[in-house]
């Protein structure tokens, strides 16, 4: 049985256009004690050379509900611009072809998830130019 009374929450991310990790993106960590109630942002952070965020704050007691949010359009217009460039050359596919919107076609990504107290939560964003994937790994 486990003694731990709240959730915890990782998080890493993998540019699938380039096969590589994502460093530098911001990642937002809200929380909320059940559906109806207000999120409340618990701090920030953002990826690492390595694409993983190690220093998320931990989660409040009595936390049902978790959102991270990924500011996506900072990393594929600057930091990942070069990244971006390179898949292109090598896909032969415009970053932003047929998406008739400059910068990024996802400027955020905000995933929500339940938990339960003593769990702990991994969820990777598989991250493109024009989709993301998401899943709970461990």
């Amino acid at each position: 049985m486990s003694t731990h009374t709240t959730a915890s929450v990782s998080t890493h991310i993998l540019d699938t256009s380039i096969g590589r990790p994502a460093e530098g993106v911001a990642v937002s960590l809200s929380a909320r004690p059940g559906p109806g109630a207000e999120w409340q942002t618990l701090g920030a952070s953002a990826t690492d050379a390595d694409g993983r965020c190690k220093d998320l704050p931990a989660l409040p007691e009595g936390t049902t509900h978790v959102r991270l949010d990924f500011a996506t359009e900072e990393y594929f217009t600057g930091r990942g611009a070069a990244a971006t460039t390179q898949a292109d050359v090598q896909q032969d596919a415009p970053a932003n072809r047929d998406s008739g919107a400059p910068g990024a076609f996802f400027p955020e990504v905000a995933i929500t998830f339940a938990v339960v107290p003593g769990e702990h939560y991994h969820v990777p964003l598989l991250l493109n130019p024009f989709g993301y994937s998401v899943y709970r790994g461990s």
